[in-house]
């Protein structure tokens, strides 16, 4: 194999790739990165461990066709470091010499023999804005659990019902849930909608990765959920189990309704929560036109007033934990939050001012006394 490629187009691709590396492995082939050069003027970096895979394709200059296989961390380190502009590739014996400049590096092959198949994309049902995925997962990824002993908590469920993407994500002390447009491919939709759990961390980068403009290509079936769009795939593992269900803990009943600009509330959250020790809870205090945040205990307290509009109840008073709340609020992107409050110690559903596809449930604890 050799090839000619700018370094900077060389270092995204390789980057990009490597996210699915295992941190260590016991097989040191799955750390490695392939390295594929067609005829065609294309390169493909691809890279799997157990859970999931990536693969990526960059215009090339191909001098050989051929293929590569080499540590995949200490390739992106050298990528980092390589000077800007035209970068070769090649095979010589058993390394592959990265040059660009006056700089060169030599790097040993892995087998080749031993790398085990890259998984192939899941049948493709649909596509979703890139853009709008991104953020909705970002919103609901925030309630995934971090305890590896309840693993399907760690997940993100993902649902797929006619044009509808439901996303949502518990750890049992908060649950937030998003729904968004899609597009099913009318030719290979399932008969019943789908609905599987994916691991948070990897569908968060995925996302990430893949928020440009333009659709993003989904494919899913028993055991894995694939993503594609402009030469980028990756695909990752299903978690077994499934989530408890958000239509019971949503319902509410009678309930109070508050409604008060998103921003100002976090800034007031942020502020009086200096005092508040570990995880002592911040107070919002409402009446019917104002609020009043309050937070800390004895002699360290703070408090801060702000405009509000309570309907349902004359006052009404609840606490959160400051980093749930705060975790909450900074995901809704509206001017104003909309808070249905069934009041001290019970369920609190917070929404986007006009009553959008995003909610997040937390459970309000004692008000200080």
């Amino acid at each position: 194999m050799e090839i000619h490629i700018d370094s900077a187009a060389l270092t995204e691709a390789v980057a990009w790739a490597a996210r699915v590396l295992p941190a260590r492995s016991p097989a040191p082939v799955l750390g490695g990165l392939l390295l594929e050069a067609g005829d065609d003027g294309r390169l493909s970096v691809s890279g799997l461990d157990h859970e999931a895979s990536a693969r990526v394709e960059t215009e090339a200059e191909t001098t050989v066709p051929g293929r590569a296989l080499v540590l995949g961390r200490r390739l992106l380190d050298i990528c980092k470091v390589l000077p800007p502009g035209r970068t070769g590739l090649a095979v010589e014996g058993a390394r592959l010499s990265v040059a660009s400049g006056e700089v060169g590096f030599g790097l040993s092959l892995l087998p080749l023999d031993s790398y085990p198949a890259a998984p192939a994309l899941p049948p493709v049902l649909g596509e979703v804005d890139g853009a709008a995925f991104a953020e909705a997962v970002g919103q609901v990824a925030a309630a995934a659990g971090r305890d590896d002993a309840l693993p399907v908590l760690t997940g993100i469920r993902l649902a797929l019902d006619g044009p509808v993407m439901t996303l949502a994500a518990t750890d049992r002390y908060r649950y937030a849930v998003r729904t968004l447009e899609w597009y099913p491919d009318s030719g290979a939709a399932p008969a019943e909608p789908a609905d599987v759990v994916v691991p948070a961390r990897r569908l968060a980068e995925t996302a990430r990765s893949l928020a440009g403009e333009g659709r993003t290509r989904i494919g899913l079936d028993a055991h894995s959920v694939g993503f594609e769009r402009a030469g980028l795939r990756t695909t990752a593992r299903l978690l077994d189990g499934r989530l408890p269900r958000h239509d019971k803990l949503f319902a509410l009943g009678d309930h109070a309704v508050a409604v008060t600009g998103r921003a100002a509330l976090v800034e007031a959250v942020k502020r009086v929560a200096v005092v508040a020790e570990g995880d002592s809870p911040v107070q919002l205090a409402f009446e019917r036109t104002g609020l009043r945040l309050r937070a800390g205990h004895e002699d360290d307290v703070a408090s801060q007033r702000l405009p509000a509009v309570l309907d349902g109840a004359d006052a009404l008073t609840v606490a959160f934990n400051p980093g749930y709340l705060l975790d909450a609020l900074t995901r809704f992107t509206a001017e104003d939050v909309r808070l249905h409050l069934l009041g001290p110690g019970q369920r609190a559903l917070l929404a986007d001012g006009d009553d959008g596809g995003h909610r997040h449930l937390l459970m309000s604890v004692k008000p200080l006394v």
